[in-house]
């Protein structure tokens, strides 16, 4: 089955065509660095990884692009508040970031650009976009985007450009010609960074800032650009609108877009108060497991954020890293049937990334795995098991260091829990029970449940 992906801009299931046989180039749209990320940004940063792995291991040679947005009000307001300059502030947040995608198993992509590093890109852009009647400069000495000028705005999100009108507000900038034009250069304000452009002192307006960038690396035509549903309108809208006026047409072939994470039925943000940092949520449960539950829904449907939820992914994960134990003790001296092969993983991955399906397949065939373990019959080749959760970015154990921080694979803590258990083994075949339910109390109050079965002792995470 080829590679099947909802295009937002179509509103269906396309097959995936690249641009250039073999490889890709794809862009998403990064975090704005003045904050800790939240789940929601979690969500996002799996999603894409997810997505970069599949075509990485279907033989693509992939360009994955995601830019980091390190200046805006958000970012000036918070460095004041912090009596510290900007790029302190977004170098601190940006290593922070890592620490949290680093956590979460996320691959680095090919390259981070940050916006600060790309002026010259966005005011070539912006001066494009003048020359072709799409950009003026206002009275007030900022440019602006004439929406109205390009024939194409709001296709993406199937909004009616005389419907925007309607409901824009009324305190609008008296300097714009239209109630829905946008900025694309902002003029400098006492105290705030700015640069240098035609245009007099000042800094970009947030959406030129990933029509330059992604322009700049993967160049006018390119073919996957992806985000948070919350960035279709208006932000990939206006990308779509600066980079196609300003290319003769061209731009992002597939637009991917996941789903909101709700609690209580509200999306989680920022500003609406009701959000947790993925710092938050790691105090209390393992990276994968957030990763785990991320990854059971489709990336395109709302994500309802729990604590009960997690608890659901945690078992699950608790499962699968049990029968991984279990093959390590045992020889492995039979292929897996015909009946679970690489087909049934790469089928649902093919279809538009569905991790639920594919996760399915993966507790299948631990399912099956276990089944004959407990009948003392040969077991598979696990390769497959690994090989579908490492697509997934799971089944790699990591340790906490002193800050708190997960790396490196937890071998000594595995090694002395089997090591107790081997010794609580010799304590019943000699009959010094006592030994033995000590041994199995001690590991009880650190979180570790040893079972007990025909093929010997296992021990999961309780």
């Amino acid at each position: 089955m080829s590679l099947q992906l909802y295009n937002s801009l179509e509103g269906k299931k396309q097959e995936f065509i690249p641009l250039e046989e073999g490889k890709v180039g794809m862009y998403v749209c990064g975090v704005t660095v003045y904050d800790y990320c939240h789940v929601g940004h979690a969500r996002v940063m799996i999603v894409f990884d997810v997505m970069y792995r599949w075509l990485k291991q279907s033989g693509y040679d992939v360009n994955y692009i995601r830019n980091f947005t390190d200046v805006d009000d958000k970012i000036i307001a918070r460095a004041a508040e912090r009596n510290i300059d900007i790029q302190v502030l977004t170098n601190e947040m940006i290593a922070e970031f890592h620490k949290d995608m680093d956590a979460l198993g996320c691959l680095r992509p090919s390259l981070e650009p940050r916006a600060t590093t790309h002026m010259p890109a966005m005011i070539t852009m912006i001066e494009s976009l003048i020359k072709h009647g799409n950009a003026y400069v206002s009275d007030s000495g900022d440019v602006l985007y004439a929406v109205r000028s390009f024939e194409g705005y709001g296709k993406l999100s199937g909004k009616n450009i005389d419907d925007l009108e309607s409901g824009s507000r009324v305190d609008v900038d008296e300097s714009k010609r239209d109630t829905l034009d946008f900025v694309l250069w902002k003029k400098a304000k006492a105290g705030e960074p700015s640069w240098d452009s035609p245009w007099g002192e000042g800094r970009p307006g947030w959406h030129i800032e990933c029509s330059a960038m992604s322009c700049e690396h993967l160049g006018h035509t390119f073919d996957i650009h992806g985000g948070g549903m919350d960035l279709k309108f208006p932000h990939h809208e206006n990308e779509i609108a600066q980079a196609c006026a300003s290319n003769d047409g061209q731009f992002a072939r597939y637009w991917l877009h996941n789903g909101f994470v709700n609690i209580n039925a509200e999306k989680m943000s920022k500003s609406l108060g009701n959000f947790f940092s993925i710092r938050e949520v790691l105090k209390k449960y393992h990276p994968e497991v957030l990763r785990m539950f991320i990854l059971g829904t489709h990336y395109r449907s709302p994500l309802d954020f729990s604590d009960s939820a997690l608890d659901v992914a945690k078992a699950g994960l608790d499962r699968l890293y049990e029968t991984k134990r279990r093959l390590k003790k045992i020889g492995i001296n039979e292929l897996i049937p015909a009946f679970i092969t690489n087909d049934v993983f790469e089928k649902a991955m093919n279809d538009d990334f569905n991790t639920p399906e594919a996760l399915a397949k993966v507790f299948s065939l631990n399912k099956e795995i276990n089944k004959r373990m407990d009948a003392g019959l040969d077991v598979f080749d696990d390769d497959l098991l690994i090989k579908f959760s490492t697509m997934l970015g799971l089944l790699a154990i990591v340790k906490v260091d002193a800050d708190g921080w997960f790396q490196g694979v937890d071998s000594d803590l595995v090694s002395a829990i089997e090591n107790l258990i081997v010794e609580r083994a010799v304590a019943k075949k000699s009959r010094d029970f006592a030994r033995a339910d000590a041994i199995r109390d001690a590991l009880a109050v650190q979180g570790i449940v040893l079972e007990d079965s025909a093929t010997g002792t296992t021990w999961k995470r309780g």
